[in-house]
């Protein structure tokens, strides 16, 4: 099995007692977003072949580290250079290089991978802003990672309404972007990824086929996995994303190109409900509810491993 901590929120910046918590406990359980049904996920070392987090702030977990031990990871840390204009409560990005750095000492570099996502373009944000901070971010983590993933921004409903000002990023500035970071990236001896981007930049030696795919993880746990044709399987690219322990609409970072809140108030409103006792990340699970248990088996092959 494996377990998605970042599709929906920021649990190691925002949420790490509870997390750590449902360590202790051994389980954790997750309210389906589209019908409410309650699923119950073990967190047993045995079975959870992979803890996978996505985060734009690792520290508050990094200071409780050990507690994982028992556990394979690999971290997504995301981090860009904008201001508090645009990522409100995200902190400075040299801050969240030293922590990065950090991780990666801690666990090894094949379990700790680089974001710079979503790229958008304002007449603040422009091209050279891009590629000059892709160069003063690549500088300092070249040591510390193999590769950087990006992305370009979607301009959902939500996102256009949290930032009207946001634009497409278009074809001829993806190129730019592509063929000026490609040059950056090979100079710090960087892997440049796109995930659900087309192949457009490949030409520049972007590897397209995604950011979490069965290659990446294989590689951070060191075993290869036997994992069931389409399990996990949620998007159009290889990426295999686990099962999903966050919950929409409770991060608090407050980004404005944010897909996965609808709104500041909501977010609010979620927060006060949080139990850091409780199993569920958002509320309390009550009489009545049907959990149901999840009981995946480890898809490591047992036959091979990685060297």
């Amino acid at each position: 099995m494996i377990i998605n901590t970042g599709s929906r929120t920021d649990i190691p910046a925002f949420f790490s007692d509870w997390f750590l918590n449902r360590i202790d406990e051994g389980f954790v359980c997750t309210r389906n977003p589209y019908n409410e049904d309650i699923y119950r996920y073990p967190l047993d070392s045995k079975i959870v072949d992979c803890l996978c987090f996505c985060t734009k702030n690792p520290k508050p977990l990094l200071r409780n580290l050990d507690k994982l031990n028992d556990f394979n990871q690999f971290w997504f840390v995301t981090i860009t250079p904008y201001g508090k204009d645009i990522e409100r409560n995200v902190p400075s990005f040299k801050r969240v290089i030293k922590s990065f750095k950090e991780l990666s000492q801690t666990l090894g570099v094949n379990k700790v991978s680089w974001r710079y996502d979503p790229i958008f373009i304002t007449e603040k944000y422009d091209l050279d802003f891009h590629i000059d901070m892709f160069e003063e971010l690549a500088s300092p983590l070249s040591d510390f990672t193999n590769d950087c993933t990006i992305s370009f921004i979607d301009l959902y409903a939500k996102v256009l309404r949290n930032f009207p000002d946001a634009c497409e990023v278009t074809t001829e500035e993806r190129l730019i972007i592509g063929d000026e970071f490609s040059r950056i990236a090979k100079k710090y001896d960087i892997q440049m990824k796109t995930c659900v981007e087309g192949t457009l930049l490949d030409q520049f030696g972007f590897d397209s086929s995604g950011c979490m795919t069965k290659q990446v993880i294989e590689k951070a746990i060191g075993n290869n996995l036997k994992i069931p044709k389409g399990k996990y399987r949620i998007r159009d690219c290889d990426c295999i994303f686990g099962r999903d322990i966050g919950a929409y609409n409770t991060c608090l970072h407050g980004c404005k190109y944010c897909y996965a809140n609808f709104s500041t108030k909501s977010v609010k409103m979620n927060f006060r409900l949080h139990n850091p006792d409780s199993p569920l990340l958002i509320g309390d699970v009550k009489d009545g509810d049907v959990v149901k248990e999840v009981n995946e088996p480890s898809y490591i092959d047992a036959q091979t491993r990685l060297m």
